[in-house]
């Protein structure tokens, strides 16, 4: 009774309000009274959704107060919200028609709704029949009103969709300090935003170029209240007023199609001066001038509620002073923390879009990216992660020779052989190199040496193959390194029978061959190698090796059956990349070449997809069917000559002429771009003992102990001493740097070692000159000799003073060299580097009244 009371008081109220605020205001006040009789009103919270797309309706809904919001997800290629306010009749035409919603309906705040079910609506309208013809005309009045609202809709989708951001492409990978600030910058700046908000609280994002700065802002724009709302971003390079504001009511522009949405001025820093003072005052106070015909009072000036960003390279002031937030976006090298998360993110994300298999990234690979700024930031960093998973050809692991950046090589003297002289371009991509001439010619005259040390003459005056080792091969070899680097590792036949062994064994056992082991071998392989080369010259001074044929025959069998071994197990030539001594030497020093082979890095991002001269392939254009690089080496990625054997594979399975052979200043590596290695070091302070170990009867006078190194513990005792005696001078010099001038930093001893190359270089050759010179003259006699006949014929040899002329000068050039490659790595004074230089001139000097 009392609830039938209460009923009866409100009614007078429900009917005026109805009429008044509804559109349901046209039916007749008995039909009015029906449905306000059987109305229920219902209370819901903000956030809660009320009604369902594609859903079928049971109850007309009218908003009595509170607001929500209704939206399309998908009917449109943008999700179009519109707020509705109290008076708002939610599913009467779906009702009356039977049709399912096509909107979805949120509550933005605490609403009070009546509602009334669809049985009883069907009831009323059969009790009074007017009104299914007064709803007619409401649901006629409605369809013509949804018609104009759809067209209007396809008409601002179709002049926003060049524009329009339809989402995020990622969020701010990393856990560095420098990434959480930026999420936070993110969070306050979508917080500040919402519908209905001060138009001036624009954004302003800046930093260097390709640090995805307009997925920022898309992150913010999606991560705010007004994330329903469309999102568009213009090029500020080609940004035309008529386009941005419009021309009156002729000729809407984004601004009058955008309404409250947000949109992205690309590249402020680019806007034409003629636009600047408009995009200011646009961010002042929200007007802008509409554009006018020549000769015509230009239109009245208009008002935007649009939300502004704004990209720029740099902190434009003017623009920063009117943003309510500015963003700074830092460059990815201060972020190196993250650099691991980001890679791994991209090659998951790129893995996923192909359907691939995930590689993981190898520490050394890491190792190389982080030492690397990244100036193209995240843009660069993802290119060059596509381009590495293409280039590994679906490898478990993504090695360091599968990542190279795209910038080109320094300013510096380069000039590409190739070009110049057409003839050797077209003999180095002919079968003769190296194939013919390995195949053809080195594999039987080595087993032929090897044949002749075994049973030959033993000594070198009667074995033309031990003469031709040590008087020939030793003096030309160190004398090519300046020229032409590791050449002599193309038509090396060690790795000719490793090659041999590789095929027979793989026709007899079909199988697929082993993965190199990277990260174990670029861990221990450079100290395995110093230790074979420990090896070597202590059983070349012990046991008189070159003196002793059958002995020097055992040491080339050693290193060949080391080179056979790892090729039966490892594809192509895991021997010659991380173990064999020989090469490990010829890396060394052949980073003092004056001859490099690179690829045009340009070129290879931008035209090469296959990487054909990295891992093989068929014939493609111009470029030749090959099996890949034998030392997985990539011609753009070399940043050395450590790794590139002159094969010139890559020359001929490139089809894009990427690869040079150049002329450049020789070793420019060494004090720009170089990384120092620690085995690498180690062997060149090695080889500078070695020097001093074959002078060891001339030091044993010297020092007046030639009697206590006649033994064989004496003498292993004394080359063992001299062998290692660079290595804690060089350490000790160093060191004494430190106490020069302390205030200034120093540069790592692994780096500075490397100025001792030339000396290195030049002592070993001046020791073997005296044997090239005396005795390389005598090949005739020696090989008529070799073969039991009289050791008759022309003898050359060259003076004693020639060849201590020679050697002194090959001394002094060499010590004169490795002082100014020190001061161009050190970049110090000559009085901070004193100590390095002192023991320079110190252990030269000493050689020379070895020597000389």
């Amino acid at each position: 009774m009392l609830d039938q009371q209460m009923l009866d008081r409100q009614m007078p109220e429900r009917v005026t309000w109805l009429r008044q605020s509804t559109c349901l205001g046209v039916l007749p006040e008995d039909v009015l009274v029906a449905i306000a009789t059987h109305i229920t009103p219902v209370p819901l919270q903000a956030n809660r959704r009320l009604i369902l797309e594609d859903t079928q309706p049971d109850t007309l809904y009218i908003l009595r107060r509170g607001q929500l919001e209704r939206y399309r997800t998908q009917r449109t290629s943008m999700a179009q919200a519109v707020t509705l306010l109290p008076g708002a009749v939610l599913h009467l035409r779906e009702i009356l028609l039977n049709q399912p919603t096509d909107y979805t309906v949120i509550t933005l705040e605490d609403c009070e709704l009546w509602q009334l079910t669809a049985d009883r609506l069907q009831q009323i309208a059969f009790e009074y029949p007017s009104l299914n013809q007064e709803l007619s005309a409401i649901l006629a009045e409605a369809v013509e009103q949804l018609s104009a609202q759809l067209l209007y809709e396809q008409e601002r989708q179709q002049e926003l969709r060049p524009y329009l951001v339809p989402k995020v492409s990622r969020g701010v990978i990393g856990a560095s300090r420098y990434a959480q600030r930026l999420r936070q910058a993110v969070r306050i700046a979508a917080r500040g935003r919402v519908p209905g908000a001060d138009r001036r609280d624009a954004v302003l994002i800046f930093g260097e170029p390709g640090l995805e700065k307009d997925n920022l802002a898309a992150l913010i724009h999606f991560g705010s209240p007004a994330k329903k709302e469309p999102m568009i971003k213009v090029n500020c390079k080609n940004l035309r007023a008529v386009d941005l504001f419009g021309r009156g009511d002729s000729r809407p522009g984004l601004l009058d199609w955008l309404g409250t949405g947000t949109i992205l001025f690309n590249n402020i820093q680019d806007l034409a001066p003629e636009l600047r003072p408009a995009i200011l005052q646009l961010l002042k106070t929200g007007q802008y001038q509409p554009s006018s015909p020549p000769g015509q009072a230009p239109p009245p000036a208009k008002v935007s509620d649009a939300w502004i960003m704004m990209i720029s390279e740099k902190n434009l002031t003017p623009f920063a002073n009117l943003a309510k937030q500015t963003i700074k976006v830092p460059p990815l090298r201060v972020r190196k923390t993250d650099l691991s998360a980001q890679i791994n993110y991209y090659i998951q994300l790129y893995c996923r879009q192909r359907g691939l298999s995930k590689p993981t990234l190898a520490p050394e690979a890491l190792r190389r990216l982080q030492s690397y700024d990244f100036p193209n930031n995240l843009r660069e960093l993802d290119s060059l992660v596509q381009r590495a998973i293409q280039q590994a050809d679906r490898a478990p692991h993504l090695t360091e020779e599968v990542f190279w950046p795209e910038e080109g090589q320094p300013g510096r003297f380069r000039w590409n052989l190739l070009n110049a002289y057409p003839r050797l371009r077209q003999f180095l991509r002919s079968p003769w190199w190296p194939d013919r001439l390995n195949f053809g010619f080195t594999s039987w005259f080595y087993a032929l040496v090897v044949a002749l040390l075994f049973l030959g003459p033993q000594t070198r005056d009667a074995n033309v193959a031990l003469n031709f080792f040590w008087a020939w091969w030793w003096p030309l070899i160190l004398v090519s390194f300046p020229f032409v680097g590791r050449l002599w590792c193309a038509v090396c036949p060690f790795m000719i029978y490793g090659e041999i062994t590789q095929k027979l064994s793989l026709w007899l056992w079909p199988r697929q061959l082993g993965a190199w082991p990277r990260q174990w071998a670029d861990r221990w392989g450079g100290w395995i190698l110093y230790a074979g080369f420990v090896a070597i010259l202590i059983w070349e001074e012990l046991w008189h090796l070159e003196n002793t044929a059958y002995l020097s025959a055992w040491l080339l069998l050693i290193i060949t059956a080391g080179a056979m071994v790892c090729s039966a197990l490892f594809e192509r030539r895991f021997w010659c990349r991380y173990l064999c001594p020989i090469g490990g030497m010829n890396g060394l020093f052949a980073k003092l070449s004056m001859v490099e082979l690179r690829g045009q890095r340009g070129v290879c991002s931008a035209s090469c997809s296959t990487y054909q001269c990295y891992k093989g392939g068929p014939e493609k254009g111009e470029g030749q069917e090959t099996l890949g690089c034998p030392v997985y080496s990539h011609p753009a990625q070399l940043v050395d000559n450590r790794n590139c054997v002159l094969c010139m594979t890559c020359l001929k399975a490139c089809p894009h002429r990427s690869v040079e052979l150049n002329l450049r200043p020789p070793g420019i590596e060494l004090w720009t771009t170089h990384t120092p290695v620690g085995h690498e070091v180690a062997l060149l302070l090695l080889l500078w003992g070695a020097v001093l170990v074959h002078r060891l009867p001339e030091v044993a006078a010297l020092l007046g102990i030639s009697a206590m190194v006649q033994g064989f513990g004496g003498h292993a005792i004394a080359t063992l001493i001299l062998l290692f005696t660079p290595l804690p001078l060089a350490w000790i010099a160093h060191r004494l740097t430190h106490f020069i001038q302390p205030s200034l930093k120093a540069r790592p001893f692994n780096q500075v070692a490397y100025g001792w190359l030339p000396i290195v270089l030049l002592s070993s050759l001046a020791h073997y000159l005296s044997l090239g010179l005396t005795e390389a003259g005598r090949i005739i006699p020696v090989s008529l000799a070799s073969f039991g006949l009289a050791s008759t014929g022309p003898i050359l040899v060259a003076h004693p003073a020639v060849i201590a002329f020679l050697q002194g000068v090959s001394l002094i050039f060499g010590a004169v060299l490795s002082m100014l490659l020190t001061q161009r790595i050190a970049r110090q004074s000559w009085v901070k580097l004193a100590p390095l230089h002192g023991l320079t001139l110190g252990l030269t000097a000493i050689l020379y009244g070895l020597m000389v």
